[in-house]
């Protein structure tokens, strides 16, 4: 798939866990829910449980016809062959990843709140854009906010897919999508639900449900 039908909907990030068993069937039911991209984000130092994690996780998004990126490592990404990576500010060079794991792989990029970050990925060799922080995360709390306006800047600009990112709930994340993103990524309300299935899947049919307006279709040239 490319990057544009892949990149679409809810995107999965993992909570940080020692518990495989658990963490595996929290993404099971992510997957279940209709999830189409999952990004194992683990900052732990111990690598034999991050790649015995990531692996496990890669063939749960193999049978379910969805994408695995990992968050900062592209080491790991490459060892379990991985669909992708997602790279920040000071997660490793773009292009150097886009060289080592050919030009098939997904590669994202962290632009925060600047365009100008996202004209550097992508022209570095990303080929999907994220920015955030939208809203109070208790993943990253003291977050740089970002607003929506950004994301019709970056859709109509670069026409790659957008993610948001930041404290993303069913309840504030059509304003996002109205503004042009094509995914939101999620930890929180999402891992911390109660029935992580019926979660994705509302996150999932926003989607078909809120309009996204023509300023935020790619100018013409």
């Amino acid at each position: 798939m490319t990057p544009a039908e892949q990149i679409r909907g809810l995107y999965a990030v993992t909570p940080q866990t020692e518990d495989s068993a658990r963490l595996a069937a929290q993404v099971r039911a992510a997957l279940e829910g209709g999830t189409r991209v999952v990004q194992y984000r683990d900052k732990s130092t111990d690598r034999a449980l991050r790649r015995y994690q990531a692996s496990a996780l890669h063939a749960l998004c193999c049978a379910h016809g969805a994408a695995l990126i990992i968050n900062d490592d592209v080491e790991l990404a490459m060892e379990i062959d991985a669909h992708g990576v997602h790279l920040g500010r000071e997660d490793g060079s773009i292009p150097t990843a886009r060289t080592r794991m050919g030009p098939h792989k997904l590669i994202g990029a962290t632009c925060y709140r600047l365009l100008e970050n996202a004209q550097r990925a992508l022209a570095e060799g990303a080929d999907h854009i994220a920015f955030g922080s939208f809203f109070v995360s208790t993943v990253k709390p003291g977050a740089v906010r970002s607003t929506p306006t950004i994301l019709t800047e970056a859709k109509r600009k670069f026409g790659v897919p957008v993610v948001a990112i930041g404290g993303i709930t069913p309840e504030n994340a059509p304003t996002l999508i109205s503004a042009g993103a094509d995914s939101v990524a999620v930890i929180t309300a999402l891992f911390g639900a109660p029935d992580i299935t019926a979660a994705a899947r509302q996150f999932n049919a926003l989607f078909d449900k809120v309009k996204v307006p023509d300023e935020t279709k790619p100018k013409a040239v």
